[in-house]
């Protein structure tokens, strides 16, 4: 049931004096676009009358059915606190209609949402927390962004060494302001790496979370003259930003992957769910890990998975149980990053589970020793299987994968892969420095 009607948004509105209103949707490669309009127009926008241009958004229609809806989900009213607080600034977050009033099938949060239906005619809710990693750099003189850091800060350091303290500091609050419980934060790993975890929610709520947090982080960075950045391996021989994502399963408000006389502590249908990621994850790196950038990522040495493999102990395999959970119990995929497009991963890691839950299927034995130290007969012997090794790997594991495609559906799916293809060609064609560096005065 909606938390608020057409009239209590009119309502708040003009309670809070609220001038200008953001109509947000996502694109197909996880890009935040919006429509800004006048309170004056506020009653048009939420009787789904205001239009714009889909033709013109990366992966969603062609020039000839290029008039699009935005249908606002009413739940989703935030007033922007680092806006004015005189003629404030809000957003609703919206849902993309063709012009017959149908849902457009290329919109990623349509996309999730079928998904989400699925596992509710199961009688599931798919609850998610991320876990969400960032880098902080300093910006030149033109205010353009740089991989340039002067601090020096570890895990869990403070300041004075961690120069970005107060940048997450006032993240934090401003996140608080926006409505997020955020249940930790501090530095990462790498210099100018910082993480900021808030609670677990269904599913399309924590996507819609994502999106509004990746905004929110880069707008309060650059009152600090940083620049935030989501890039997954901006620096080489650092570690790069992960996405590690918890998810769970429950039935009418009990958590349904637990099982207190399991081993493991989990139920016979978290080990399903666990089979199905495992059947999948090969396609699904496609849409968890979608650009170039990504694979720099998935490399031994850095602690992000390379194996496919999963432990109730070991905390640096693609999958892990973490302990003593109880009605907390949860799975937790390490190895998306935080370029994805949230509704798309997500949907992807659903259909994924519900497939192993669907047919019964069991996922390897856990492995508790360290995969990267085996060699390679001794991970074929144990049937361990890699990550794929690049973007276009990743792709051509998702076009074979016929249970994704489906997800994604025929027109979005076609795009994504022609759209990342072509990107990866473009990719192979470029000289860098490295092999400029190596090959200019030796050959």
């Amino acid at each position: 049931m909606s938390k608020y009607t057409k009239k209590d948004i009119i309502r708040l509105v003009e309670e809070e004096d609220v001038e200008f209103i953001r109509l947000q949707f996502t694109d197909l490669f996880g890009n935040l676009k919006n429509v800004a309009i006048t309170s004056s127009q506020l009653e048009k926008a939420l009787s789904n009358k205001c239009m714009f241009d889909g033709s013109s958004i990366d992966g969603f229609v062609r020039m000839e059915e290029s008039d699009m809806y935005l249908y606002p989900d009413l739940d989703t009213l935030a007033i922007f606190p680092w806006r004015p607080q005189q003629g404030k600034v809000a957003r609703l977050i919206c849902d993309v209609y063709r012009p017959d009033r149908t849902p457009f099938e290329g919109d990623p949060r349509y996309i999730l949402k079928k998904v989400v239906d699925q596992a509710r005619d199961m009688g599931y809710q798919f609850d998610v927390g991320p876990e969400c990693e960032f880098f902080l750099f300093h910006t030149d003189d033109n205010g353009l962004p740089t991989t340039i850091s002067h601090e020096r800060a570890g895990y869990f350091d403070l300041g004075p060494m961690d120069l970005g303290e107060n940048a997450r500091r006032d993240i934090v609050l401003t996140l608080e302001d926006m409505g997020f419980e955020v249940e930790s934060s501090h530095h990462e790993m790498a210099a100018a790496q910082h993480e900021i975890d808030f609670r677990y929610d269904d599913a399309l709520t924590t996507a819609d979370n994502i999106m509004t947090f990746k905004l929110a982080v880069k707008t309060i960075a650059r009152r600090f003259g940083l620049h935030a950045t989501f890039m997954p391996k901006p620096k080489y021989g650092v570690n790069g930003s992960g996405m590690h994502t918890n998810m769970s399963l429950s039935r009418e408000g009990k958590n349904i992957f637990r099982d207190d006389e399991d081993a493991l502590g989990l139920s016979q249908e978290a080990y399903y769910f666990i089979g199905g990621l495992i059947r999948h994850i090969k396609g699904i790196t496609a849409i968890t890990n979608p650009i170039v950038n990504s694979y720099k990522r998935l490399v031994p040495g850095y602690e992000a998975p390379v194996y496919i493999a999963w432990s109730g102990r070991n905390k640096k395999l693609m999958i892990r149980i973490p302990e003593g959970q109880g009605d907390n119990t949860r799975i937790e995929l390490r190895s998306p990053d935080p370029s994805c497009n949230p509704y798309l991963a997500l949907a992807v890691c659903l259909a994924a589970g519900l497939d192993g839950i669907r047919n019964e299927i069991l996922p390897p034995k856990p492995v508790d020793g360290n995969v990267a130290a085996m060699s390679p007969e001794e991970r074929e012997a144990l049937g361990i299987a890699s990550l794929p090794g690049n973007l276009m790997e990743a792709l051509e594991e998702l076009e074979r994968d016929s249970l994704l495609m489906e997800v994604l559906g025929e027109n979005a799916g076609a795009k994504y892969i022609l759209a990342k293809k072509e990107e990866w060609a473009r990719y192979c064609e470029q000289v860098t420095d490295w092999e400029v560096d190596t090959y200019l005065y030796r050959i």
